[in-house]
């Protein structure tokens, strides 16, 4: 069965899911071509002249053109590039005599993905278009994921704006809870000091308790503030990287942590700690959380205990603070890291509940993980990972 101008053929099940498209000014040789293909792909169309072709070209879509190079009042490279104005996704193949493989090279040129010679063998025409629809499936799937790509950068672009607008609020309210916040707070300890140092000896014992209560509950305020800054900065602050002696590191924090403490009891131990890659700052302030939670809650231990150091768990180093302290009830333990959360009574152990919070943030931006096994009156350990140096 022949094609002839303007005339489908369409087969049962085809190897090619494919509609081609094929322009050859030469009857003959069009027809012979699409009785060639009937079996192989799924519909075949042909035409002798480019005007026709591209008027079906505007009425549907096609996925393959396969054009002769020499047709009259035009050429196939005219052709191709009018179709693919036409459908873009449109994939190009181009028939040629054996003297003229040069003009089908300016074709691929001009767009076409390959070429094949007059006369024409099944055997070489198969793999030919197998490749340009491969090509065509390729660019689609290429052009879908661009789509997607464009659609994720606008819903990132439109994301990075909406928190930079929050990191401005959140900027204006740390400007708002340093200075206005804290000025009437400021206020209750200045009329506080006035009245206790003018006119405490006149009181009975029980105004001087609920004065006692008033400064304290205004230095407990004064604390939380602080500490929701510093929950508040953590996360915009860049890391400074570089490699910290944590022994060293820790010796400080120990100086520091334990200096309301003299006059105590505390039995210290520090073990070999390596060498880590981190904020020297940050991991300073985890060292210096971890140890005052440690010497709080070893506060009713005679002797108390305190033991920093670092073991080997696999390829990782962990690092640990241990001591003798309260300890808890690990049903609890997932409450351990959120902000102002505490698992004693404030009436036991003084706090806010953020050093801990900002410790995990702290061993999270570096990369690392903390945890921790404890058990009710016997003692904590507090464990955490970064990366090596």
């Amino acid at each position: 069965m022949l094609c002839g101008e303007g005339i489908a053929v369409t087969s049962g099940p085809a190897p090619l899911q494919a509609r081609v498209i094929v322009v050859d000014d030469e009857l003959a040789q069009m027809n012979a071509l699409c009785d060639t293909l009937r079996d192989q792909v799924e519909e075949i169309v042909g035409f002798s002249s480019a005007e026709s072709a591209l008027a079906a070209l505007h009425q549907r879509r096609f996925d393959l053109l396969l054009t002769d190079l020499m047709l009259p009042q035009t050429d196939g490279i005219t052709l191709l590039r009018a179709a693919q104005q036409i459908d873009p996704d449109l994939v190009a193949i181009v028939m040629t005599g054996a003297g003229s493989i040069a003009t089908a090279v300016e074709a691929m040129k001009a767009g076409a993905l390959d070429y094949i010679l007059k006369p024409f063998k099944l055997s070489v025409i198969l793999p030919v278009l197998s490749r340009a629809l491969a090509v065509r499936r390729l660019r689609q799937e290429n052009a879908k994921l661009q789509g997607h790509v464009r659609e994720r950068t606008a819903e990132l672009e439109l994301a990075n704006r909406e928190l930079q607008a929050a990191n401005r609020e959140l900027e204006a309210f740390s400007h708002s809870v340093s200075h206005d916040l804290r000025a009437p707070l400021r206020a209750i300890a200045g009329f506080a000091e006035v009245l206790e140092s003018e006119h405490s000896a006149q009181w009975p014992h029980e105004v001087r308790t609920l004065f006692g209560n008033i400064t304290t509950a205004a230095r407990r305020m004064n604390q939380l503030i602080s500490d929701l800054l510093r929950l508040s900065q953590l996360g915009r602050k860049p890391l400074e990287l570089s490699d910290v002696d944590v022994d060293g590191l820790v010796r400080e924090a120990l100086r520091e942590a334990g200096a309301a403490e003299s006059g105590r009891q505390v039995e210290l131990r520090i073990g070999p700690l390596p060498g880590c890659r981190a904020d020297a700052a940050l991991l300073r302030q985890v060292y210096i959380n971890l140890l005052s939670n440690a010497f709080k809650y070893t506060r009713n231990r005679r002797p108390a205990k305190i033991e920093v150091g670092s073991e080997r768990q696999g390829e990782e180093t962990v690092y640990f603070v241990r001591d003798n302290g309260a300890g808890f009830d690990m049903r609890y333990a997932d409450r351990l890291f959120g902000a102002f959360q505490r698992l004693h009574r404030a009436e036991e152990f003084e706090g806010t509940g953020v050093g801990l919070s900002l410790a995990q943030r702290i061993v999270q931006r570096h990369g690392g993980r903390i945890w921790a096994q404890a058990q009710p009156d016997q003692g904590a350990t507090f464990f955490f990972t970064l990366p090596a140096a």
